[in-house]
């Protein structure tokens, strides 16, 4: 192979992994929307809103959602600025899981 083809090779896995990670991403973010909004609801149901409690709640509640969107802004900043870095810690992280996964498998035969 020539460079160029390894170059261009390259260059596909990492806007292939980019996608997935933004697509990851993205889900993780719209899970935490959702979370907040069902935590949103349910302190206004059992406490209407009123008690100073309901209102800590409501509070930590918008923090997680605040904290989960940073980190989401974050890892998407990350993959924009460094796809061989996302490219290359995705594939630390699956190969760490296969090998944990044959380390810990129990073979029944």
């Amino acid at each position: 192979m020539r460079k160029h083809d390894i170059e261009h090779r390259l260059h596909d896995t990492a806007e292939h992994v980019t996608g997935r990670a933004r697509y990851y991403a993205d889900g993780a973010s719209s899970s935490a929307q959702d979370l907040l909004e069902r935590g949103r609801r349910r302190i206004h149901e059992r406490f209407g809103g009123r008690g100073s409690y309901g209102r800590q709640l409501s509070r930590a509640a918008e923090d997680f959602a605040d904290e989960a969107n940073y980190h989401y802004r974050r890892l998407r900043r990350q993959v924009n600025r460094h796809p061989a870095a996302t490219v290359a810690i995705v594939a630390g992280t699956i190969g760490a899981f296969l090998l944990l996964r044959q380390a810990f498998r129990r073979d029944d035969d």
